[in-house]
C-alpha cells in the first residue's frame, strides 16, 4: 500500500524526517484535510471521505504507546473499509476489478454529452474548463468556459472529461477550479510514484485519485488529472486515446536526472531574477550615480549575463546560449528581444555611454596595447641610433598638421639656391631606428595595420610612449629622421634628389590655419614658408601637365573631448583641401613619394609602388561643372581604385606621377613603415629585409585591416556629424551644393558648413552645381538617418 511505502521507504529526494514527524504530518493531513474538504465539498454536492482516528499519539504515561506499524495498519484498515463502501461507484466510474486492474481497456473514452464538465485546449498555451451545452453541427460542441465565454470546440480539443458529473452548474466552474487548486499537493505524486514504480504499474487519473485521496469523486479525479498532466518529473504519458490518458512512473535514474535539471533550472531562474533586480536598480539611479562598468564584470555569474547582453546588442552572440540568456533578460525586463532593446538597456544602467561606438565593439578593434608590448617598446627607447646621419639642425623646419595631432610624422624645409632654383627637404620621422622587422613591437604594429583616428579618441599603432617620446618629431628638440631633399627645375620637375638618415630640430609646429595665415601675411621673416608654397604651386602645375586630376574637396574633422558624457561637446571643422597650407603639405608629400619610387627603382628595392591605371580621364568633359567639390565628386565617381606593384614603379595617372610610394606616415601606417625598413637597409649598405613576394603577402593582410579601420572612421564621423546637426536649432538653414541627381528631383547634396553628403528633393529649375538652402527635418545618428528639406525662398 502507498502509505506503508511512503513511511518505510521515505523520499529519495527529500531528507527523511523522523518517523513520528511523518506520522503526525500524515495524521494531521488526513484529519484536517478530510474534515475541511468534507465541509467544503458537501456544500457543492461532492462527497469526500472523512477519516476519524480515535488513536492516542505515541507518548508516555498512562496512555498506551502504539508502534509505527500498528498505527499504519490502523490507517490502512480504515482506508480499506472506506474503499469497500465505495467500490461499486468506483468500478462504474473507472471499470476496475476487485484486484484493481482494468476490465477491458483503461482508455475507454466517455461520450461527450450535454452537462458534462470538460477540460479543453483553447490554443497552444491555454487550457480551460467548461460545461458542454449543446451540439454544434455533426461533430462540434458548444461549451461555456471558466471565463464566461461560449464557443464551439472540436472533440479532439477535449483533454479530459471530469467523471461522475451530470448537468454541472456552469456558475460553479470558478469555485470548482479554486477548490481544485487548493487541493493540489505535488508531494503526493512522489509517494504514488514510489508505490507504482515498485509494482511496475501504470495509472489513470481516477486510479491515482483513489490512491492519494481515497476517492474518485469529480473534484478528486480532476485534481489527480491536474497533478499528472502538469507533472514533468515522476510520470510520463504512456498512451492517449481521445480525452483519456494512461501514465507510467519514470525510472529512478530518469527522475534523478530530471530533478537535477529542475533544481538547476530553479537556481538559474533565481539568478536571473536577482540579476534583473540589479538591472532595475541601476536603471532607476540618476546618471551620475550609476554603478561603474567594472562592477558588472567582477562576479562571474553577473559578467556572463552582461556579456550576453552586450553580444546581443552588437549582433555578435558566440553561441545560442548567449542569445537565449540575453533574450530571457530582455523578456524579464519587459523589453522586446531586439539588439536596440539590449543597447538601450545597457545605456540605461550606465554600462555603455549614451554615444557608445557600436562599430568599435562589432569589429573588435584593439585599443590598448598588451603589457608585454608596452614593456618591449619602452626598452627600445635606449637603443642606439644610426651611426651616419646628416646633421640638418641648422635648417628652419616647419611641422604643419591639425591642431590636435599627437604623432608628428613629417616636417618641411626650403631654401633658394644661387641659381634661383628651389631646394626643399621633406623630413620624415624615423620609427625604423627603434623597431626591427619581425620583432614583438613590429608584429603588433602589423596586426593593427594603422593608427585609428576617431572623433572621440586616437588609438596609435605603436605604444604611446614609444610613439610620442621616441618616434614623433618635437619642436625645439633634436629628432631622428629620414630626409628626402629635392632640387626642382623651374617647371616643377625633379632636377636632383637624395635620401639620407638625418637629425633635425623642428622650429615651428603650425596648424593648417596658422600656416595659411602666415602665408597670407607674406612676412619676410618666413621666407622659407613662402618658398615651400611656391614649390607646391610649381609641383601642382607640373603634375597637371602630366595628366593629374584635381580632386580637392571639403574635409570634415570632429573632436569630441568628453564622449562619456550624455551631452558631450562637439568641435566641428570643415577644411577645404584647396587651402594654401593644405596644398603645400599635400604637394610635398606627393613629391617625397615620387622620389622614393625613383630611388627604389634605381636601387632595385621591392616597395609598395602605388599606381592608378586610369590616366586618360577627359577633364574637359567636366568643364561645365564648377571647380571644387562638385567637379571633384563627379570625377571621383568614374575613377578606378589604385593598384600596388611590389617590384617596380607604375604610373599613377590621377596624381600625374611616373611612380609613387607612400612614405611620410611611418608612425601611423604600417605599409609606410615597410617602405622605411627597405630603404634604410639600402642606406646602410645592406640588402632589403623583405622580398617582393613577402611584401605582397603582408600588404594583403594589412590592406584588409586598413579597409576595416577606414569604414570605422567613416561611420564614426558620420554619426557625430548627424549628432551635431540634431542639436542645432530646428529653424537653422544650411547651404548645400547639388552634386548630382539620383532620381527625378531627388539630389545628392553637400552641406557646405558641415561637409556632410545627404539627399533631398529639390525644386524644378535647379541644376548640378547650384546652391540651395535646406533645413534638417530629422536627425537620428544611431540609425544613420538624416532628412533634409529644401527651403524655397
Amino acid at each position: 500500500m502507498i502509505s506503508v511505502r511512503a513511511v518505510n521507504t521515505c523520499s529519495i529526494f527529500r531528507s527523511s524526517p523522523p518517523v513520528s514527524s511523518f506520522r503526525c504530518r500524515l495524521n494531521n493531513h488526513l484529519r484536517t484535510t478530510s474534515s475541511s474538504h468534507h465541509d467544503r465539498y458537501s456544500k457543492s454536492g461532492f462527497g469526500f471521505p472523512m477519516f476519524r482516528f480515535d488513536l492516542p499519539i505515541l507518548g508516555h504515561g498512562d496512555v498506551r504507546s502504539y508502534s509505527l506499524q500498528s498505527f499504519v495498519d490502523t490507517v490502512l484498515e480504515e482506508l480499506s473499509s472506506y474503499r469497500k463502501r465505495k467500490r461499486q461507484g468506483i468500478c462504474s466510474a473507472i471499470k476496475l476489478t476487485t484486484g484493481g486492474e482494468a476490465l477491458d481497456d483503461k482508455l475507454v473514452n466517455q461520450a461527450v454529452e450535454k452537462g458534462l464538465l470538460v477540460e479543453f485546449k483553447k490554443d497552444s498555451e491555454r487550457v480551460l474548463l467548461a460545461v458542454v451545452q449543446r451540439r454544434d453541427g455533426k461533430k462540434n460542441w458548444m461549451v461555456y468556459d471558466q471565463n464566461g465565454v461560449t464557443s464551439s470546440i472540436k472533440p479532439q480539443q477535449i483533454t479530459y472529461i471530469v467523471p461522475g458529473v451530470d448537468n454541472f452548474d456552469q456558475t460553479q466552474i470558478s469555485s470548482f477550479i479554486q477548490k481544485a487548486q487548493q487541493n493540489l499537493d505535488s508531494s503526493l505524486l512522489e509517494f504514488a510514484w514510489i508505490e507504482l514504480l515498485e509494482k511496475n504499474k501504470s495509472v489513470t487519473p481516477e486510479e491515482l485519485a483513489e490512491m492519494i485521496f481515497g476517492s474518485v469523486e469529480p473534484l478528486e479525479s480532476y485534481c489527480a488529472h491536474l497533478l499528472l498532466s502538469k507533472d514533468d518529473l515522476y510520470f510520463t504519458v504512456l498512451e492517449t486515446k481521445c480525452s483519456r490518458s494512461l501514465y507510467g512512473p519514470r525510472p529512478t535514474m530518469q527522475v534523478e536526472e530530471l530533478m537535477r535539471r529542475k533544481l538547476a533550472k530553479e537556481a538559474a531562474e533565481k539568478e536571473l531574477q536577482e540579476f534583473v533586480q540589479l538591472l532595475k536598480s541601476a536603471k532607476a539611479m540618476p546618471s551620475n550615480a550609476k554603478p561603474p562598468k567594472t562592477s558588472w564584470v567582477v562576479e562571474e555569474k553577473i559578467r556572463c549575463k552582461i556579456e550576453s547582453l552586450e553580444a546581443y546588442a552588437i549582433d555578435a552572440c558566440k553561441s545560442n546560449d548567449q542569445k537565449k540568456i540575453a533574450g530571457m533578460i530582455l523578456t524579464a525586463m519587459g523589453m522586446g528581444k531586439t539588439a536596440s532593446s539590449a543597447l538601450n538597456l545597457l545605456i540605461d544602467i550606465g554600462y555603455f555611454p549614451v554615444h557608445v561606438n557600436l562599430d568599435m565593439l562589432k569589429l573588435n578593434i584593439h585599443t590598448d596595447h598588451p603589457d608585454e608590448i608596452i614593456s618591449a617598446a619602452e626598452d627600445l627607447l635606449s637603443e642606439p641610433g644610426d651611426p651616419d646621419k646628416a646633421d640638418l639642425t641648422h635648417l628652419k623646419v616647419y611641422a604643419i598638421d591639425v591642431d590636435e595631432a599627437d604623432e608628428l610624422d613629417d616636417a618641411l624645409s626650403a631654401t633658394r639656391l644661387q641659381d634661383g632654383r628651389i631646394k626643399v627637404w621633406i623630413h620624415v620621422a624615423d620609427p625604423a631606428r627603434y623597431v626591427q622587422p619581425g620583432s614583438k613591437v613590429d608584429r603588433e604594429a602589423m596586426r593593427r595595420g594603422t593608427s585609428v583616428f576617431l572623433p572621440t579618441a586616437t588609438y596609435p599603432m605603436f605604444p604611446e610612449k614609444l610613439a610620442m617620446e621616441g618616434m614623433s618629431l618635437k619642436q625645439g628638440e633634436v629628432c631622428n629622421a629620414v630626409t628626402v631633399s629635392v632640387i626642382l627645375h623651374s617647371d616643377g620637375c625633379i632636377a636632383e634628389y637624395s635620401v639620407d638618415n638625418s637629425i633635425i630640430k623642428p622650429t615651428y609646429m603650425l596648424t593648417y590655419e596658422s600656416a595659411s595665415e602666415l602665408l597670407h601675411m607674406n612676412l619676410d621673416e618666413e621666407a622659407e614658408l613662402k618658398l615651400l608654397s611656391e614649390a607646391a604651386s610649381l609641383r601642382l602645375q607640373w603634375r597637371c601637365e602630366q595628366g593629374a586630376v584635381d580632386t580637392a574637396t571639403f574635409e570634415t574633422r570632429i573632436k569630441v573631448p568628453n564622449p562619456e558624457d550624455p551631452e558631450p561637446s562637439i568641435n566641428l571643422y570643415v577644411e577645404n583641401q584647396a587651402d594654401p597650407a593644405m596644398r603645400l603639405v599635400s604637394e610635398m608629400m606627393l613629391l617625397c613619394g615620387e622620389v622614393i619610387a625613383t630611388y627604389g627603382s634605381c636601387n632595385n628595392i621591392p616597395l609598395p609602388y602605388r599606381g592608378q591605371p586610369q590616366s586618360n580621364i577627359d577633364v574637359s568633359a567636366f568643364a561645365h561643372l564648377p571647380e571644387g567639390p562638385v567637379r571633384s565628386a563627379a570625377i571621383v565617381r568614374i575613377m578606378r581604385s589604385a593598384e600596388i606593384d611590389f617590384r617596380k614603379p607604375v604610373r599613377h595617372g590621377v596624381l600625374g606621377l611616373p611612380g609613387y610610394v607612400q612614405f611620410t606616415s611611418p608612425i601611423r601606417r604600417y605599409l609606410d613603415l615597410l617602405a622605411h625598413y627597405q630603404v634604410k637597409a639600402v642606406l646602410r649598405g645592406d640588402s632589403p629585409p623583405l622580398s617582393a613576394g613577402q611584401l605582397e603577402g603582408m600588404a594583403s593582410l594589412i590592406n584588409m585591416q586598413t579597409r576595416v579601420i577606414r569604414r570605422l572612421c567613416s561611420s564614426s564621423l558620420q554619426y557625430w556629424m548627424i549628432e551635431f546637426l540634431k542639436r542645432q536649432p530646428k529653424e537653422k538653414k544650411y547651404r548645400a551644393l547639388i552634386l548630382r541627381f539620383i532620381k527625378d528631383r531627388v539630389a545628392a547634396l553637400l552641406l557646405v558648413e558641415v561637409g556632410l553628403q545627404a539627399t533631398a528633393w529639390v525644386s524644378l529649375g535647379t541644376q548640378i552645381g547650384d546652391e540651395v538652402q535646406v533645413r534638417v527635418e530629422e536627425a537620428h545618428p544611431r540609425d544613420d538617418i538624416i532628412s533634409l528639406k529644401e527651403v524655397v525662398v
